[in-house]
């Protein structure tokens, strides 16, 4: 089998030589290995000629749910799998799917794991493969990637500023011909169920059912999201409410933050979101 690992450098708050455990890992098995490095300056069209060069089995993201979702923008709507190696701050994607977050043993999933495939959600012109939101949270992740300080510690930090400082929307949801007006903290895109901290904020959904939820949080309610993270007991539906569905137009009057997977994109006041069934291969 051939392997190759796409690595980010910069991925994480960790001092490991990513590509030295990999090579060492690999150095008594069957499987090749081709490691790439990705530079300061990559964009995704090298990241594609580097993958159609190569010409692997695999192609293994090591990094954050950022660089995943670089990998599966490259291979969307193939059949070539993607492994996941989490070395990034959170890793969503990894806990969603169950992958070791110790690298030894992700590195034995990327060559022993089954392919799976999974849909994913277009988002304007961006593709979410785990999740993305409006306002609050996304404020949070702009000020979590100003900070010095990485891993959970910053991820607090971030917390607490964006709580003093984000204020409520208004957002109306035009999903399948309905029209829904709300006040909002957030707004979240759910194709996962949780965050890369553990916090569910989509108990109910599935990577492969061709839906994804619309999470619409009221108020701060981060305590009602803990309390069914905790006793499974339902949402408040005065607090946050939730929907089901293939396609949403989501508007703000005021442009609101909006970030998909971990990575800030901006302010906006549209986002417009489609099921893209199948669309990527993942090895758990």
């Amino acid at each position: 089998m051939k392997l190759l690992f796409i690595v980010n450098p910069g991925s994480g708050s960790h001092d490991i030589d990513l590509k030295e455990v990999i090579s060492t890992h690999f150095a008594d098995k069957d499987s090749s290995v081709e490691i790439f490095e990705l530079p300061e300056d990559c964009d995704i069209e090298k990241i594609k000629q580097k993958i159609n060069q190569e010409k692997a089995d695999r192609v293994v993201a090591v990094g954050g749910d950022g660089t995943l979702k670089l990998v599966a923008e490259c291979l969307l709507n193939t059949d070539t799998p993607i492994g996941i190696i989490p070395a990034g701050s959170a890793n969503g994607m990894a806990k969603e799917l169950g992958i070791p977050t110790d690298i030894e043993l992700a590195l034995d999933v990327v060559e022993q794991g089954t392919p799976r495939k999974i849909h994913a959600v277009k988002l304007n012109d961006e593709i979410c493969i785990h999740l993305s939101d409006l306002g609050f949270n996304a404020y949070l992740v702009k000020k979590f990637d100003m900070l010095p300080d990485r891993g959970m510690w910053g991820y607090a930090k971030a917390t607490w500023h964006a709580l003093w400082n984000h204020k409520r929307m208004q957002v109306e949801l035009n999903i399948e011909g309905k029209h829904i007006k709300s006040a909002a903290a957030m707004v979240a895109i759910a194709n996962a169920t949780m965050y890369g901290t553990g916090l569910k904020i989509n108990p109910d959904g599935k990577l492969d059912d061709n839906l994804f939820e619309i999470v619409v949080v009221k108020d701060y309610s981060y305590l009602e999201i803990l309390k069914i993270w905790l006793t499974k007991i339902p949402f408040n539906p005065k607090k946050i409410e939730v929907f089901q569905t293939e396609e949403v137009k989501i508007s703000s009057k005021h442009k609101v933050h909006f970030q998909v997977d971990g990575e800030y994109v901006g302010k906006v006041n549209t986002v417009e979101a489609k099921i893209l069934p199948a669309a990527i291969t993942v090895i758990t």
